[in-house]
């Protein structure tokens, strides 16, 4: 028990500064503004709580476990056939690494040649990578719309409605359909929703060859054209436009309405020859028939007719009005006024109505009106009380917002009039301001880290050693990537922090035992060699098991596997690859910040202790 309680007393400080260190990589998140803040701080104060919580069991509950489950494991006990085995390989490896160790800590050059090669690909990769906010995935549902000529017949739209549903009953990917029109308030009278239920993944291809192919299908059809899009499993509602006609949204506001139709039908046409969108819809209908009823003033007072009972008229004609509710003992009837199909289906049919008088007496209505056709705008959009036009877009499959919206502001800042503005809004927009505040969020957290180990090791240039690992972390996950097509989506933000923890503790354990060795005597070299030999075994440990658990979100296993893919893929390559380099980069740096502290010696705070005995005396 005396040996555990040692060893407790050893490792303690490396616990400390681990656990508080690992949760201040994740403390940023919790301050993350906007809504995908909100959606991130349960997941940060999670792992906070973790993190605490586990630092709390290692120093008080596990050296107890230890000293009753670990009696058996003493120097010349009996070992298992596994573990002499796995300690035969393991010895070898060792073994391997630290003669290898020795090149690299006589020429660190290498080392810091090699961290300036990986520091300079983090910031390319981070340029290079499509980035998006949320990945699209394959949960099986397939939503979108479908758009008719403005003016289009009810009876017409039932004949689209129709040609839809058959297209998607004969594909063999899809087991239900539904389509719904007429949604008055939520799409216009011209289009039509679609939603589609796909099969089991193991009986269909990929979802967006299923999209893509009930798009063609639909679109061979003249008079109609279809756009759907996969319904990702995770969703965050902005508020701000609707989905329906496309994922993301770009709005054009300005005072005069005539001129921003006109600057959103010219950047319409400028948007088109992108390859990466799917489809550019808007909310602009300028074309959609109407009729304009002028009412004679002068011969309606002379006929006796007022104007409200030319326009009551009109509405109990034509606005299928509800004027009454007939209570039955079972059930109830509502009571609508119309004129019968038959006689409502030309304009020249206004010429059958009649107005009553005030004397009584039917008079003709184009005794007391006229009308002709027109043709104008659908609706009048306003946002934040000025006329808007929303410009909506979807993409193709492979393309990612990042460059997407780069496309678009950089086409709206060369063709947009001055008193036009245009922004993103909903997904799109959200995606701008994550990217911004991830970027600031990654900046603090480093530096967070940094006063952290600065206060515990009670030095300035020892927490740069431990955090010079993380540009070789990223670069492996970046790298893996972009070789995988992958996108640097939200997912793969958060994989990111989890990647910089783990890598980051590899660095203190090494550290932590060099400066503890240091302290009892051993020089620079010494002291960072033989730290590096004795932690291998438990930074490999940390590190595959860690791997293991990755696995399988990178080769997207389980349902809606493919969105989870980036956050996996990170994880692993990170590993992989910051595992090869920091063995031998992290040593040599603390080589090169130590020769340079003893040429320019920085006034201490404090000092390690050294924790054996005989090395006090």
């Amino acid at each position: 028990m005396s040996a555990t309680i040692e060893g407790a007393k050893e490792i303690s400080f490396t616990i400390l500064s681990m656990t508080l260190s690992l949760a201040a990589v994740f403390l940023p998140l919790v301050f993350m503004p906007g809504i995908l803040g909100r959606q991130l701080q349960e997941f940060a104060v999670t792992i906070i709580i973790s993190i605490i919580a586990s630092g709390i069991v290692s120093l008080t509950l596990t050296p107890l476990m230890c000293s009753r489950m670990l009696g058996g494991h003493r120097a010349g006990g009996k070992k298992t056939l596994i573990e002499r085995a796995s300690g035969a390989v393991l010895s070898r490896v060792v073994s391997t690494y630290g003669r290898s160790l020795h090149f690299f800590l006589r020429h660190t050059w290498i080392s810091l040649v090699a961290w300036v090669v990986c520091f300079g690909g983090t910031i390319l990769l981070f340029l290079v990578v499509p980035m998006s906010l949320l990945p699209v995935g394959d949960s099986g549902f397939v939503r979108g719309m479908f758009l008719t000529q403005e003016g289009t017949s009810p009876d017409r739209i039932r004949e689209f409605q129709k040609t839809v549903d058959k297209v998607f009953q004969e594909d063999d990917a899809v087991d239900t359909a539904i389509t719904l029109t007429g949604l008055a308030g939520r799409i216009s009278s011209s289009q039509g929703m679609a939603v589609g239920f796909l099969k089991p993944r193991k009986d269909r291809p990929p979802i967006s060859t299923v999209i893509g192919r009930l798009i063609k299908k639909i679109n061979s059809h003249p008079g109609i054209v279809a756009f759907f899009q996969a319904n990702p499993v995770l969703q965050i509602s902005t508020g701000a436009t609707a989905t329906t006609q496309g994922k993301f949204a770009y709005s054009l506001t300005g005072v005069d309405s005539a001129e921003v139709n006109r600057a959103a039908m010219d950047l319409i046409s400028k948007l088109a020859s992108y390859p990466g969108f799917l489809f550019v819809n808007s909310d602009l209908k300028l074309n959609t028939p109407g009729l304009r009823i002028d009412i004679l003033r002068n011969q309606a007072s002379t006929y006796g007719v007022t104007s409200s009972e030319i326009l009551g008229t009109i509405r109990a004609a034509y606005s299928q009005n509800y004027s009454y509710l007939i209570k039955m003992p079972n059930d109830q009837y509502q009571v609508i006024i119309e004129a019968s199909d038959d006689l409502r289906d030309n304009i020249n049919d206004l010429e059958k109505l009649y107005v009553r008088s005030t004397n009584g007496s039917l008079v003709p209505l184009p005794a007391v009106a006229t009308w002709a056709p027109t043709l104008g705008p659908q609706s009048v959009n306003h946002i934040n009380q000025f006329p808007s036009v929303t410009i909506f877009f979807s993409l193709v499959p492979g393309a990612v917002i990042g460059d997407a919206a780069k496309f678009i502001e950089k086409t709206a800042a060369e063709s947009l009039p001055q008193g036009v503005r245009g922004s993103l809004q909903g997904e799109a927009k959200v995606f701008k301001e994550t990217i911004a505040s991830l970027g600031i969020l990654f900046i603090f957290a480093v530096f967070t880290m940094y006063i952290i180990l600065g206060i515990l090791y009670e030095n300035y240039f020892h927490p740069i050693t431990v955090l010079s690992a993380l540009p070789v972390a990223t670069v492996g996950g970046l790298a893996c990537l972009l070789l995988f097509n992958q996108e640097a989506s939200l997912y793969a933000y958060v994989g990111m922090f989890l990647l910089i923890g783990i890598v980051k503790k590899n660095g203190i354990m090494m550290i932590d035992f060099a400066l503890q060795r240091k302290a009892e005597g051993l020089d620079s070299r010494a002291a960072v060699h033989e730290a590096c030999v004795e932690r291998f075994r438990p930074i490999m440990m940390t590190t595959f098991a860690a791997l293991m658990g990755a696995v399988p979100l990178a080769v997207g296993y389980g349902q809606d596997g493919e969105s989870r893919q980036p956050l996996g893929i990170i994880i692993v390559g990170g590993l992989v690859v910051s595992q090869l380099i920091t063995l031998y980069v992290t040593p040599a740096l603390f080589l090169l910040l130590e020769k340079f502290t003893s040429k320019h010696p920085v006034e201490a705070v404090g000092h390690l202790t050294p924790t054996h005995p005989e090395a006090a005396a």
